[in-house]
């Protein structure tokens, strides 16, 4: 829930979904929108994938999706489990064998996908899994994926079978009384996969899962799933993310949280605010901004800095920062700090100070937090 009672036209009501938890993440309710990936590195490559998954959640992904196509993956699963410090999701497809060893092998939860799963039976098998092991399930309806009875009643692939062939997975779940379970229904259509998770965001309140599937490379599918899932997220939908990008799968993870911070759902890390530079500006604001970027990746703490080539909207995009610098003549410029100019600076100097002067602040921020965290503890 974002709520801002000065400025009320940035508030965004969370659709109300129950809570389950992927691991010790939990996911719908009041939970932070939590941010997913997948790694692409071969499964039985353990050395690999457990690198990855690391570099991931280092990259601030809550939870990584891993494929299991076969048995060996499965056996080389347990032990990516053991090492990895974020919850793992088994991605499973066609074979529900590979569901019930997953979750022997210590997957958080399991993705099974309606259209090739198997029958009702497998899938009853698969849920016995989950159960017994304490594992969550998402479904995974994929408008690539229908189920064949459905493209024959409705013609091709469209919101209204997506969100039946999601609801009908529900009901199996739910007759079986498994409830530990998150939907998504995932499209490459921007259109497609909005209409569909409009539509089951009103039919149901499980926990919903978002992407825009097959989005494309880096560029193009970060654009297609900001326009999708930011849509869909301003209205309130959406539980947890993925960016689906033809790329490192760091790079999915820092898309997503550019997407959530862009709309005030999540924060962490620097939140650069840059112009895009022109003739007016005091120094290469371009150079600056990719070697701060660069810079200040180490930075957890949520924070703003403004990084204005001249005094046009300089000045005013520094009062709404917890740093900033803005170009002015001779080479050299003004820093500002909370808001309020503090001292000037050469442009020769810069980088080097403002990284500094972030760090400062993310420590007084760091420091400040604890405190207040230890007063909410003592109070309890």
């Amino acid at each position: 829930m974002s709520h801002n009672p000065i400025r009320p036209w940035r508030n965004i009501d969370r659709r109300q979904s129950r809570q389950i938890h992927v691991g010790n993440v939990p996911v719908g309710g009041d939970a932070p929108i939590t941010v997913q990936t997948m790694t692409n590195t071969l499964t039985t490559d353990i050395k690999g994938t457990i690198a990855q998954v690391q570099a991931c959640a280092e990259a601030g992904a809550d939870i990584v999706r891993i494929s299991v196509p076969d048995e060996a993956s499965s056996r080389a699963l347990k032990e990516i489990v053991a090492e990895s410090p974020v919850p793992i999701v088994a991605d499973i497809h066609f074979h529900y064998k590979r569901g019930i060893e997953a979750a022997a092998a210590g997957a958080a939860c399991l993705r099974i996908n309606p259209g090739n799963i198997g029958n009702a039976s497998r899938v009853q098998e698969v849920i016995r899994a989950a159960r017994d092991h304490e594992c969550s399930i998402r479904i995974g309806v994929n408008a690539g994926s229908l189920e064949k009875h459905l493209l024959e009643k409705y013609g091709e692939p469209c919101p209204e079978a997506m969100i039946e062939s999601g609801l009908d997975h529900i009901r199996i779940l739910e007759d079986n009384d498994f409830h530990n379970y998150k939907i998504s229904c995932k499209a490459s259509d921007v259109f497609l996969a909005a209409a569909a998770y409009q539509g089951l965001a009103e039919a149901t309140d499980a926990p919903i899962h978002l992407g825009i599937t097959e989005a494309g490379g880096l560029i193009s599918g970060t654009v297609k799933s900001a326009i999708g899932l930011g849509n869909l997220l301003w209205m309130g939908i959406g539980d947890t993310i993925r960016v689906s990008l033809s790329a490192d799968p760091v790079e999915e993870v820092k898309m997503g949280f550019e997407i959530l911070k862009s709309l005030g759902l999540r924060h962490r890390g620097v939140n650069i605010i840059s112009c895009p530079s022109c003739a007016r500006q005091g120094f290469d604001v371009i150079k600056t901004v990719e070697a701060l970027e660069l810079r200040l990746e180490h930075i957890k703490t949520p924070m703003s800095l403004s990084i204005i080539g001249c005094v046009v909207n300089g000045p005013g995009e520094a009062l709404m920062t917890d740093v900033g610098f803005t170009g002015g003549g001779a080479g050299s410029g003004m820093v500002y700090l909370a808001g309020k100019q503090s001292h000037k600076l050469s442009n020769e100097q810069m980088i080097d100070h403002i990284v500094e002067q972030v760090e400062k602040k993310a420590a007084e921020l760091d420091a400040q937090r604890a405190v207040e965290e230890a007063a909410i503890q003592a109070a309890e």
